[in-house]
């Protein structure tokens, strides 16, 4: 790594990937490899390599811009912000506090996070704030909670999936999502463990398993019951574990022997000796691990669907124990430090609840507000995008682009378009900034300071490298400004270190406790972050954790003291009252939408490795549309065949909510009762158009990935 460089973080998934920044003669900056750092060793994906390109003022946005008639025209930053604080305070007045609301991003660095959410319920006095990553890992978040009293997307680092025995992969590509990550599964491979890939297409990530299982979209519950079945119908439960670490096995159990093997093959298209063959894997070795991601998550019952794969851990003695576990892969890259700090309709800094009267005493007191003055929860993302231009008339959206990804987006568009005002606060000029009445160019990755939480519960430091252009703020300059034309003066600095400090305080005992990390913690120990819970009696105590032992840290709550802060959770006991994990009963039930006459076939979703999330930004980069340049149908044979269809032909996808048009790409890699279109694209091809807006009643995750479609030749 150059000595000129600038260590930092890649801006896109929850690898948050080491990489560094080294000015260019010409201006600007290279990526340059940064091997130091644990979770990529120096490895990058093509977004990673390429994300300077977004960098450039060619394609960003250097201005702010107001509409006037149809257009939108160049402003000053005063006309801008004069025009926001005076339309959010003219809908305040005339329909009240909760007529406003905000919708935020994953990611948004923590101190974003944790302003944003500050702004909406001090300034602005709504309850009305929810934010994309609702769409990312909700279920996850819900089922941990459950389960242990405590939500980290992964309760262990990368670095101990190679020394496990078997990981089961439910529901993730992550050779396409996250492709640095692959590596620790090859190791796994190669050091004699097994990799068992559970999806419905027969992914990059499958080709590298030992065992591929494709059941039917949406039926992987069904699917977690009847392998929990089998393991208590051969004898394999972890009495001893269950009896001293958990409680209420004995419904959970009920539950799943309701689900015998030849019922769950009936529903999942999973034949009983692949069921018997994943058991034994997974329970001959010593250890093993359960690894969720979005496949599973985002449906109607992905809380209990996750909640039955704890279960499986659970029964075999797989979680809070050394190389074990259940885990999340979080998708965005700071959707679990956006959730934490205040951004989620129900949540409070720290992962604390809005509606427990200690948290909001606490972090009023912080605030330097009456705990009365805060408002209560408000709605979840679909549900407040839902409600625009009717119960909420005016909108702050940062960092997201719901045109592209919200679910039934065509009917989203709409709400967008019918608020009274919308302003929005972006890179570039989105499919979603292009409907606002004001877009203010902000600050990316490379041209600010921040902090960001990885899928492993690791906060990171990512470092300003250059300046941005002319031009360009902070988001924190521009709340810092909202909020005085607002009213508020103090409490909202725009230095992110000065926001770091009182995210610390505001955390502090929370179960997200970040109050022993500082900016000088980061900047002077190796670079390779620390994991929270980290509170603040724990700083410079404690030793150094032995390196290649992954049981040797004490592992309770709050009481780890080493650098790292807590890199594995739940040693000795589960973040809940009496420290056992909870077993919760869950049973198989259909999708919110199952295939009939009219809409036979499933439709299921995701996304492809060149580009990400809404697109964007990646949509940007010439080298990633070359790679990928826009939407298709993954359709099996029999199916193209019974289409009459060719690779390459127009295909038209329709569903209750309405037609999207994209080519035919025919592979027997998928099932031939599904179809599958990446969702990074807008217009006609646009994925989101046909999803269903189902929601899970816990976590109010939408069933993104399997709605009924038919498929036809397009006209």
């Amino acid at each position: 790594m150059p000595t000129t460089s600038t260590p930092t973080h890649c801006p896109y998934c929850a690898l948050q990937c080491g990489m560094a920044l080294s000015p260019l003669p010409t201006g600007g900056v290279e990526v340059v490899e940064r091997p130091d750092f644990p979770v990529n060793r120096g490895a990058l994906c093509g977004k990673g390599r390429t994300a300077p390109a977004v960098l450039s003022s060619r394609v960003r946005l250097t201005s702010p811009l107001v509409r006037s008639g149809d257009s939108l025209v160049p402003a000053t930053w005063e006309e801008a912000l004069d025009r926001i604080a005076g339309e959010f305070g003219r809908v305040r007045s005339e329909h009240g506090a909760d007529a406003l609301g905000v919708f935020g991003g994953g990611g948004l660095t923590n101190e974003k996070a944790y302003t944003l959410g500050k702004f909406a319920r001090v300034v602005l006095g709504t309850s009305q704030i929810d934010y994309n990553g609702r769409f990312c890992m909700s279920s996850a978040a819900a089922a941990g909670i459950k389960a242990f009293g405590l939500d980290r997307g992964l309760p262990f680092p990368l670095e101990d999936i190679p020394r496990t025995g078997c990981v089961i992969l439910v529901g993730s590509n992550l050779a396409e999502t996250m492709p640095p990550a692959l590596r620790f599964f090859n190791e796994l491979r190669e050091n004699g463990g097994t990799l068992i890939v559970i999806d419905p297409r027969r992914t990059k990530t499958a080709e590298q398993a030992d065992l591929h299982l494709a059941p039917r979209p949406g039926t992987d519950l069904a699917l977690a019951l009847g392998l929990l079945h089998l393991i208590v119908a051969e004898g394999r439960v972890d009495e001893e574990y269950v009896r001293e670490r958990t409680t209420g096995w004995e419904d959970a159990r009920a539950a799943a022997m309701a689900h015998w093997p030849e019922y769950v093959e009936r529903i999942t298209g999973v034949s009983v000796p692949q069921l018997r063959e994943t058991v034994r894997l997974f329970c001959e070795p010593e250890a093993a691990m359960v690894l969720t991601a979005r496949g599973p998550e985002q449906q109607s019952k992905g809380t209990d669907t996750v909640g039955a794969w704890i279960n499986l851990c659970l029964a075999t003695g797989r979680a809070g124990r050394p190389l074990s576990g259940y885990g999340c892969l979080t998708g965005q890259g700071n959707g679990q430090g956006g959730r934490e700090h205040g951004q989620k309709a129900d949540q409070l800094p720290g992962y604390r609840k809005l509606d427990d009267p200690a948290a909001r005493r606490h972090v009023a007191e912080v605030w330097g507000v009456d705990p009365d003055s805060l408002p209560g929860a408000g709605r979840s993302a679909y549900e407040l995008l839902d409600a625009l231009g009717s119960d909420v008339r005016s909108l702050l959206l940062m960092g997201s682009n719901p045109v592209v990804s919200a679910p039934h987006a065509a009917h989203i568009e709409e709400r967008i378009k019918s608020l009274e005002f919308l302003a929005v606060c972006d890179v570039v000029l989105s499919e979603t900034a292009a409907l606002a009445d004001v877009v203010l160019p902000v600050t990316q990755w490379a041209e600010e300071t921040g902090t960001t939480t990885s899928l492993e519960g690791r906060v990171l430091l990512r470092r300003r490298a250059i300046t941005a252009p002319e031009g360009v703020r902070s988001d924190l300059e521009v709340l810092h400004e909202l909020a005085a034309r607002l009213g508020v003066e103090k409490g909202f600095p725009t230095d992110p270190e000065e926001v770091f400090e009182e995210l610390r305080r505001a955390s502090a005992g929370g179960i997200a406790d970040y109050s022993g990390i500082s900016y000088a913690r980061l900047m002077e120990e190796s670079g390779a972050g620390v994991f929270w819970p980290c509170p603040a009696e724990a700083e410079g105590e404690g030793e150094a954790e032995a390196e290649g032992e992954a049981g040797a840290e004490d592992g309770r709550q709050g009481r780890r003291g080493a650098a790292a802060g807590t890199p594995r959770l739940f040693l000795d006991r589960f973040a809940t009252e009496d420290g056992r994990a909870r077993f919760v009963p869950v049973s198989h039930r259909p999708n919110a939408e199952e295939p009939d006459d009219d809409y036979p076939v499933l439709l299921t979703t995701g996304r492809v490795v060149s580009q990400y999330q809404s697109g964007a930004q990646t949509r940007r980069v010439d080298e990633l549309n070359a790679a990928a340049p826009g939407p298709f149908v993954e359709l099996h044979p029999r199916l193209a065949a019974r289409l009459g269809a060719s690779e390459g032909d127009p295909l038209a996808v329709v569903s209750r909510r309405g037609r999207a048009v994209a080519p035919a790409r025919i592979t027997t890699g998928i099932r031939p009762d599904t179809v599958f279109m990446p969702f990074h694209w807008p217009g006609e091809g646009r994925a989101n158009t046909l999803t269903n807006p189902a929601l899970d009643p816990t976590s109010r995750m939408p069933e993104f990935k399997v709605c009924a479609v038919r498929v036809e030749i397009a006209e």
